[in-house]
């Protein structure tokens, strides 16, 4: 089975996360993704390499993809870019502000050669406005964003600690990369047009936050307005970060005593327990299982706003503690999943790569990498059904595809090796 995608050919130049993730999913639709990198390689090349050139980090984000490597800072080497666009639909890039235009590659060069083009490109903070120019990575539009502060993390010393996870604005803006040029390539269809599609960080930060972020004058008037000047207040007397987060407090208090007791982790015997209980069913059979039988704070009357409560929000989370620490987990899960109430174990992520419900939605998929042989990889995060979705090619060697995909596109073996001796592309020998 061919993918929804297949025929469209997708000229990548990315590097880290969000513009190879982007191209990753492209590929796993069915797409003809060509990674153009530098002489040496994507910088996630190294980040925890194993071998020269190769590392976890570049082989989870770059399967599906070949490597075709051009220097795009010499001149023969945006000719060989000018020269071959018009063999690709799609043009994805994620780089420093100002960094297309130099490298002649920026949407106005080349939808001038391509008109139908389709090209993405991911800034930090966007293409307009006080701060288009400012270089952005996944840390900055966290701490920009109000993400990191949301989180709400310190680090020993009172300093603000990132989202140490995963890069979310990064895989947000991929995502959202890869949705918009399946639209424009939709439209294209219907129009014969290309376009630009942009994504930021910032965009992504801020979509991750949308119930905060926005602003309902009648609902946050009594809470919000409070906060924002209280944090106003803090700053103008010198306040320091740690004391800041106190006069933001806990935005889950603000939901009600529900959250801070049904929606959250209890250790257990033998680790943790997350309970995420949303509605007042789902609550009843967590009490049901924990044996509660009286809750004051699901009274219609309780108010848990009020700080006179905390000591009853308090002492239920005390009999909650209690009870949920003489069990394991394991017996806990089963009388959870007996009334259907929503509670998982805490895992660790490299426990999940044999987890029984990953491998039966078949998440993990297998590679054959001709360096370091079988691999097991996170493949498609969506289900198709009767359509091919999931490359099946490992991440590339860099420069492995170089001579072939420029061969594709009509350049001859002497021109190809005329542009290796330039050093306009491959890896330089010397």
């Amino acid at each position: 089975m061919v993918g929804p995608l297949d025929g469209v050919n997708v000229f990548e130049v990315s590097q880290i996360i969000a513009g190879p993730v982007c191209g990753q999913n492209l590929a796993d639709l069915g797409a003809n993704v060509v990674k153009v990198e530098p002489p040496r390689g994507d910088a996630g090349r190294v980040l925890g390499g194993f071998l020269p050139g190769e590392s976890k980090f570049f082989h989870a984000l770059n399967r599906g993809k070949r490597s075709l490597v051009i220097d795009l800072q010499h001149l023969s080497g945006q000719e060989v870019v000018h020269r071959i666009i018009p063999n690709f639909d799609v043009f994805i890039i994620n780089a420093r502000p100002g960094v297309p235009v130099r490298l002649g590659v920026d949407y106005e060069t080349l939808s001038g050669i391509r008109p139908d083009l389709i090209y993405m490109e991911n800034t930090g903070y966007g293409t307009v406005g006080p701060n288009k120019d400012r270089s952005g990575s996944d840390i900055v539009a966290q701490a920009y964003s109000g993400l990191m502060a949301a989180d709400g993390k310190l680090t020993d010393d009172g300093a603000p600690e990132l989202i140490t996870a995963t890069a979310p604005a990064d895989y947000i803006s991929a995502f959202a990369g890869a949705m918009g040029i399946c639209a424009a390539l939709y439209q294209r269809s219907l129009t014969g047009k290309g376009q630009y599609v942009g994504t930021s960080l910032l965009a992504s930060a801020l979509q991750l936050q949308s119930p905060v972020i926005s602003r309902i004058p009648v609902a946050d008037a009594a809470v919000r307005d409070a906060m924002e000047q209280a944090l106003a207040d803090g700053r103008a007397n010198g306040a320091k970060y740690s004391e800041l987060l106190e006069h933001r407090g806990d935005i889950f208090s603000l939901l009600g005593a529900a959250f801070r007791l049904y929606y959250g982790g209890y250790q257990t015997k033998d680790g943790a327990i997350i309970l995420g209980a949303l509605t007042p069913a789902n609550r009843k059979q967590m009490r049901d299982v924990l044996e509660i039988e009286d809750d004051p704070t699901e009274s219609a009357d309780f108010n848990a706003l009020d700080p006179n409560n905390d000591p009853v929000v308090e002492k239920v989370r005390d009999q909650i503690k209690q009870t949920m620490s003489t069990r394991t987990s394991a017996e806990w899960m089963t009388d959870f999943d007996r009334v259907g109430a929503p509670a998982s174990p805490v895992q660790f992520p490299e426990e999940l790569t044999d987890d029984p419900q990953v491998q039966a939605l078949g998440l993990m998929r297998s590679f054959e990498h001709e360096l370091v042989g079988d691999e097991k990889l996170v493949g498609p995060i969506i289900e198709m059904p009767g359509t091919g979705i999931g490359s099946p090619l490992p991440s590339p060697i860099l420069d492995r595809h170089t001579d072939e995909v420029l061969e594709e596109c009509g350049l001859t073996e002497a021109e190809i090796e005329s542009l290796r001796n330039e050093k306009a592309i491959g890896i330089p020998t010397e």
